[in-house]
């Protein structure tokens, strides 16, 4: 059973930056999609940034390309998301998701979620 634990979300200014880590446990070392979701209240879930540890290029949102960072480190099992010039808009509760195939738009194909990690950004 894999679990996915989030960390590094808080309170920040806008324009400033904050990382966010997603600590994989109980993984094999196959290779996974694993992605950033976010939502907020009373809207849907959106990805935000997905990317296959065995290889490829990661997926970004518009609302995101140029300011935010996907990446991932298999020996330790953590996936991050750097994210620069941070928005008010970017204000979200923030989730981490794997699955052990390819990646998809499909949210439903992704088997294992993280309890999200809550980011608010001040303007």
């Amino acid at each position: 059973q894999v679990r996915l634990k989030e960390s590094g979300g808080g309170s920040v200014a806008a324009g400033g930056s904050q990382r966010l880590s997603c600590a994989a446990s109980g993984a094999t070392d196959d290779n996974f999609c694993m992605g950033w979701f976010r939502q907020t209240p009373g809207n849907t879930r959106e990805e935000v940034a997905t990317v296959y540890t065995g290889g490829g290029s990661p997926r970004y949102a518009d609302s995101v390309k140029g300011r935010f960072t996907i990446s991932h480190d298999n020996a330790e099992k953590t996936l991050y998301l750097d994210m620069n010039n941070l928005k008010p808009e970017d204000t979200a509760n923030y989730f981490c998701a794997a699955r052990d195939s390819y990646c998809t738009r499909a949210q439903s194909a992704y088997k294992y979620w993280g309890q999200g990690t809550q980011v608010a950004v001040s303007s």
